[in-house]
């Protein structure tokens, strides 16, 4: 027997979507900061493997998708499009929610309430709070997806990564595997470098400035033992280029500096980082830029 089937993981933004999918893939294939909007694309994770205990091989293809949020700008529309078609193609949801906050967007609520698909409900960050709340949390929810399975955790802890994994396997239908054993994503090694540059700017900078930001990789050179790597930040102002810089390049050093160290880390590989600044007015809302930068739209 084999079981196959795309776990798609869904919630609001910063609710640790993100930090979830890498405890369960066993490798850090989406960037995680403290703000929110920090995924922007639909990211695949695959974990193949045996269990004894249900005397099968199984293939779980993890999605990890951006936060649902209403959208501003054509970029918002194309993160909801990843959403909606996540809601379209699952074999199992994994909700996830924290225990301060309810889905704010009732759409995607109904929506999931109303197809036939498996929910596992996660209730994420219980390590920041305290037993009756939990309990209440659990209440709440039990009463708004009575089919769901619910299960508190930390992501952050690992607190419940096994029990999620397991009523991840016992729901997961009968399937051949849909991607070849030996693959862990869908992605290309210049976009996830191209996110842990990203993920830097979102650590390194305030306000609008990271959430204007898109990194393109421009060039990426497999030498022996070595990668030679060019990427362009792309930012709307002139003004958000100067503040990337820093007085005398020393902001802009430091995000190559920490992003080389990551994807070295990730590669395996020493690597030479060239990062470039360049300005494309209002690409948020370009659908050639969208496009040109991987987007759905």
């Amino acid at each position: 027997m084999h079981k196959a089937g795309f776990v798609n993981i869904i919630g609001n933004p910063n609710v640790g979507k993100s930090t979830l999918m890498n405890a369960l893939v066993g490798e850090n294939l989406s960037i995680i900061t403290a703000k929110a909007q920090t995924t922007r694309h639909r990211i695949m994770g695959i974990v193949n493997g045996r269990s004894e205990a249900d005397d099968c091989e199984f293939q779980i293809v993890y999605t990890d998708t951006p936060g649902i949020v209403n959208p501003h700008y054509k970029l918002h529309e194309s993160m909801m499009g990843f959403v909606n078609s996540a809601l379209q193609d699952a074999d199992l949801f994994l909700m996830v929610t924290e225990v301060g906050e309810t889905l704010k967007n009732q759409e995607v609520l109904a929506k999931v309430v109303a197809s036939s698909t498996p929910i596992i409900l996660v209730i994420n960050k219980i390590d920041l709070s305290d037993q009756q709340t939990i309990a209440d949390k659990i209440a709440y929810w039990q009463n708004q997806i009575p089919r769901a399975v619910i299960v508190p955790t930390s992501a952050t802890e690992r607190f419940n990564i096994d029990t999620i994994f397991n009523h991840i396997l016992r729901l997961l239908p009968e399937n051949p595997p849909y991607f070849p054993k030996d693959e862990l994503t869908d992605r290309s090694m210049r976009f996830f470098v191209s996110e842990i540059i990203r993920e830097k700017i979102l650590l390194y900078y305030q306000k609008e400035i990271p959430y204007s930001c898109e990194v393109a990789v421009e060039s990426y050179e497999e030498q022996e033992g070595l990668d030679r790597i060019s990427a362009i930040v792309f930012v709307e102002r002139e003004s958000q280029k100067g503040i990337l810089i820093g007085h005398q390049g020393q902001s802009l050093k430091k995000v190559g500096t920490e992003a080389r160290k990551d994807i070295e880390e990730f590669t395996g590989k020493k690597c030479f980082l060239s990062i470039h600044i360049k300005v494309m007015k209002d690409w948020r809302n370009s659908e050639r830029a969208l496009r040109q930068f991987g987007y759905e739209v």
